[in-house]
């Protein structure tokens, strides 16, 4: 079995990947845990400076992946909240990387997909990009990634993308503020090394207090983040199980439209 994720070294910058294409990056425990663990490898690392995140192929990250998702389904509530504390802290521990990180958006996002746009602290998209907060669709909600969406689009725009779930482009995600840009796929790179060679200029120390300093302002700390961690993840956990989650859930794996549809 191949590797989740893709980790190279370019100088000062770690480039990480999502190394799923053919299930379009999708989430399981695998990448969850390749993710949590390198990303606390590359905290600690003195010789990064930057960290850019972005997906193989032509999806950035679908969400969760089929087969995992059958698997939480059939799952008892104390491992669905296992499980959902796991990417809780995938979304943590990105959203407080001690370093700039950017997210190189060479496709769609949905799910959680979306929330690790939203964890990063620049974020530049292809136009043809997609992106849903696809939950309530399952009869779920986006809860673990919730803090972080919520900062980076506002409740107002949150209130109304987490109830329709529905899929909105490149364009309208710049404009709410998911993403900062949307560039031609053949300008993404060139998009990407611009803002590198900024972060270049600054003083590590200096960039990551600036960092801390832009989240506590925006009323975002790390031990409060962990608490509503905990309680998004047994907010999700009680879903999953509950007899909607479970519809949801069930008609999504049989292809199908749930009960509440029409």
């Amino acid at each position: 079995m191949s590797h989740p994720i893709d980790l190279q070294r370019r100088g000062a910058v770690a480039w990480l990947a999502l190394a799923r294409p053919e299930v379009h990056n999708a989430f399981d425990a695998g990448l969850i845990g390749a993710l949590n663990t390198v990303l606390d490898a590359l905290a600690a690392d003195d010789g990064v400076r930057a960290l850019v995140l972005t997906g193989q192929g032509s999806t950035f990250s679908a969400g969760a992946d089929l087969h995992w998702m059958r698997g939480m389904a059939k799952a008892s509530e104390a491992e669905n909240l296992a499980d959902s504390l796991e990417l809780a802290r995938l979304m943590r521990t990105l959203n407080f990387f001690p370093k700039p990180t950017i997210a190189r958006v060479n496709g769609s996002a949905y799910g959680g997909g979306v929330g690790l746009v939203a964890c990063c602290d620049i974020a530049i998209a292809v136009e043809g990009a997609k992106f849903s907060l696809s939950e309530a669709k399952l009869g779920l909600v986006p809860a673990v990634i919730s803090p972080y969406v919520v900062a980076a689009i506002g409740a107002r725009q949150a209130r109304k993308l987490f109830q329709t779930a529905e899929v909105f482009e490149a364009p309208e995600a710049a404009r709410i503020g998911l993403l900062h840009r949307c560039v031609p796929a053949a300008e993404l790179d060139e998009a990407v090394d611009r803002e590198l060679h900024w972060l270049g200029k600054g003083g590590p120390i200096a960039q990551a207090e600036a960092k801390t300093l832009a989240l506590r302002m925006g009323g975002m700390a790390r031990e409060e983040a962990e608490r509503v961690d905990a309680e998004n993840a047994r907010l999700i956990a009680r879903l999953r199980v509950s007899p909607e989650g479970q519809e949801g859930l069930g008609a999504f794996l049989d292809k199908r439209a749930p009960r509440w549809v029409g």
